[in-house]
């Protein structure tokens, strides 16, 4: 399917859960969030029986978010949903990486491809202070469990202030080189004052090749993360919701004072 700029559309990150188990500076306040309620969060079912239309009308690659997707109970029974769905290509995940030694063998069997885990320095220190928390080792675990499951190819995720000769990004190169992994350089963004980049490594933020659909994880389909615009799919329903987010997707990312990348997925 395309949109009214002539973009191939065939890409959708699915948020499922607004809840993460960092704090990360760059994405979250350090007092935490207003959640949503969990009747609001849509249910495994329904985030399937969407995806299916989505993949009928043209979706073949899928990627889960967050929050941090393996904070939400028995993820990797989504995954086995999805991955029943004939049409799917690609089949991925975005996560932190620290509960991957746990569920790393499990999402393999389910039938997820390969994840991206977001890392930003190999310093255990700034790494804690940067999630506020967080520990390098269980990242560094869920890594090693990740090739070891075949969830391959592995690609870390790098946040820099602006490149990737930074001194905490190239340990992250150094760190990526000697384990034979892909790294994908995002330069901090600001929602609310429309700041991003092209990803180096990677195709996110070339507005003019975007051929994404986003599901956030109450519902709404928005055709930008740099856009107010969204479209419930309980109302028109999935069909009508994708119609209008393909007719009113922008040709470029703006601003968005509403949403958060905890809750839409970065």
């Amino acid at each position: 399917m395309y949109d009214r700029f002539n973009r191939r559309i065939n890409y959708l990150r699915i948020s499922v859960t607004d809840r993460c188990n960092l704090r990360c500076r760059y994405c979250m306040p350090a007092e935490g969030i207003k959640l949503i309620s969990h009747e609001e969060i849509l249910s495994y079912d329904e985030i399937t029986d969407f995806t299916r239309v989505a993949v009928n009308m043209g979706i073949d690659k899928v990627r889960l978010t967050g929050g941090e997707p393996l904070v939400r109970k028995d993820l990797p029974v989504l995954v086995e949903m999805l991955a029943g769905l004939k049409g799917i290509k690609d089949l991925s995940m975005t996560t932190n990486g620290t509960l991957l030694g746990k569920y790393a063998q499990q999402l393999a069997r389910a039938g997820l491809g390969r994840v991206n885990v977001s890392i930003d320095s190999m310093d255990p220190f700034k790494f804690t202070w940067l999630t506020r928390g967080g520990r390098l080792d269980d990242t560094l675990e869920g890594i090693d469990a990740a090739i070891e499951n075949g969830l391959t190819p592995v690609k870390l995720n790098c946040v820099v202030k602006e490149s990737k000769d930074e001194p905490d990004a190239r340990m992250v190169t150094s760190f990526a080189e000697k384990k034979g992994l892909e790294v994908r350089y995002i330069r901090q963004m600001d929602l609310g004052r429309g700041e991003f980049g092209v990803v180096e490594g990677g195709d996110g933020g070339n507005c003019a090749r975007c051929n994404r659909l986003r599901l956030t994880s109450d519902g709404k389909v928005k055709p930008c993360l740099f856009s107010e615009l969204e479209y419930d799919i309980g109302k028109p329903g999935a069909e009508q919701a994708i119609i209008m987010a393909l007719k009113n997707k922008p040709a470029c990312g703006t601003v968005n004072r509403r949403g958060y990348f905890y809750n839409i997925g970065g």
